[in-house]
């Protein structure tokens, strides 16, 4: 019998000999002789390194590479991507290792991850107000960067670990979205490596497709080696806010949820909010591009109605809400960075519930939802509206396929992270999305790939991600990467 190969021992397959195993983990010894003979950096198996750039934020989705490329120039990552064509292994870019479904990580085992967060410098130009960001830097870092090298920023997401760019190709909402728009609204270029390991670079004018399809399902074609963003000056006072419902029966959630979308479809554009719902308590937050008497006056009326009282009305400048909405952590992430958890997670975007939808989403919630004792909460963004920055671009302006929408969910169910997360756990989730689709036509509702449901087979998950952009979006995808060399799970299929 041929010795067993360690990767293949780490998987706990040592009963059999690797013929009887499916590549690529038999091609690993030639991937990692291609990547040292090209010049490449990698982790080697077992060490420090490896085990840190191998453990996933969801601990629920444990994958092993085949191997792991730590690219330090755009030359790196060619090479890289070079080898894994040439021996047809599947490959992947991973920046901050934040992916729900561990998509950075290949979304199965076998893959190869290129590991990007080394990748990270980030220079601002103050005459242009361009920022260029490594692929690999991380939300915190490039806030960070922006605020300290000229007091500017581009609207993303909140938690500093989180890597720009999974984030930023597939959407980026953030706190800011509805006065600033996504982060996809704010790229203006960026340099990818493509199947073939060629580089190209892209822009509205420049392969503009790719760019297009880069803003909204970027994992699917390429590795992006270097973003290009826009940038805003920063505003002098924010006010960032809590404030606590109290609805201890379903008739009165009833009433605060219609309350709450119905302010949601005109709110003014300076504010941005979400409605938190977990098994003890029910908030409203967010932020609002002003001063505390303002939005105090603005909110005055919605609050009467949800019955809140409001917990924290806090002004400050631009790091003290990074600060708050990071929940404390230091902004500037970097290498190495370390944080997990055990969870099953899924999204839904939708418009305004009707009656039958409103009472059918609140009776699940309290009849079946509260009886789940995990540490699960749903997380609904006022996303669209018609003063939403987000919903002033057309549908199809990028890649991202669900501007219209005006609720975004997430749905987030967590175990302590030693523990197993439960087979029966997943249909909670679930019947929480069908009690809310059911009777919908498929073109009222969409879901959020960086929010995934890591269950999901890939056809619907291509369907319900990319909606109507799905045709376009293969199209592309087979014009830049027609042998899916940049395969996982849940992505895009060449047409």
């Amino acid at each position: 019998m041929l010795p067993l190969h360690p990767l293949l021992a780490l998987l706990g397959l040592a009963g059999a000999s690797p013929a009887a195993h499916a590549s690529p983990f038999d091609k690993a010894d030639a991937l990692a002789d291609c990547l040292s003979k090209s010049g490449v950096p990698t982790d080697a198996l077992g060490t420090d390194d490896w085990k840190l750039d191998v453990a996933p934020y969801n601990l629920r989705l444990n994958f092993t590479p085949v191997g792991i490329a730590v690219p330090t120039t755009p030359k790196h990552v060619q090479d890289a991507v070079a080898c894994a064509a040439k021996l047809g292994v599947k490959a992947n870019a991973k920046c901050g290792g934040h992916s729900y479904g561990s998509f950075g990580l290949g979304g199965e085992d076998g893959h190869l991850t290129i590991e990007m967060d080394r990748m990270n410098k980030v220079v601002l130009d103050n005459t242009t107000g361009i920022a260029t960001i490594e692929g690999g830097s991380r939300l915190g870092h490039v806030a960070w960067e922006l605020y300290n090298q000229g007091n500017r920023a581009f609207s993303h997401g909140t938690c500093p670990g989180v890597g720009v760019g999974g984030h930023a190709l597939h959407g980026g909402y953030g706190v800011s979205s509805h006065t600033k728009g996504l982060a996809v609204d704010w790229m203006v270029g960026a340099t990818v490596v493509l199947a073939n390991s060629t580089i190209v670079n892209c822009s509205a004018t420049e392969n503009s497709d790719l760019f297009w399809a880069l803003r909204g399902a970027g994992g699917s074609m390429g590795v992006v080696t270097q973003f290009r963003f826009n940038t805003f000056v920063v505003p002098q006072k924010l006010t960032f806010f809590v404030g606590a419902m109290q609805w201890p029966t379903q008739e009165r959630a009833l009433v605060g949820m219609q309350a709450v979308q119905d302010f949601a479809q005109s709110m003014p554009p300076e504010l941005n909010m979400r409605l938190f719902i977990a098994p003890r308590f029910i908030n409203i937050e967010g932020l609002y591009y002003g001063d505390s008497a303002t939005l105090t006056a603005t909110l005055a009326p919605l609050v009467k109605k949800i019955n809140a009282t409001m917990q924290l009305v806090q002004e400050g400048g631009w790091l003290d809400q990074l600060k708050h909405f990071g929940n404390g952590v230091t902004i500037d992430q970097t290498h190495p960075y370390n944080f997990h958890e055990t969870f099953y997670s899924s999204s839904l975007y939708t418009n305004a519930l009707n009656d039958t939808q409103l009472k059918s989403f609140v009776g699940y919630w309290f009849n079946v939802a509260k009886k789940n004792k995990r540490d699960w909460y749903v997380q609904i963004d006022l996303h669209g509206g018609s003063t939403s920055a987000v919903t002033e671009l057309e549908v199809d302006a990028t890649s991202y396929a669900h501007r219209d929408y005006l609720l975004m969910y997430l749905f987030y169910d967590r175990v302590d992270r030693n523990v197993a997360y439960p087979a029966d756990g997943f249909a909670t989730t679930q019947n929480f999305i069908r009690n809310i689709t059911d009777g919908m036509g498929k073109s009222a509702w969409g879901q959020y790939i960086n929010y995934p449901d890591p269950n999901m087979d890939q056809i619907t998950a291509q369907t319900n991600y990319w909606g109507t952009h799905l045709p376009k979006l293969q199209a592309v995808k087979k014009a830049v990467d027609p042998g899916d060399v940049f395969n996982y799970p849940q992505g895009v299929l060449p047409a």
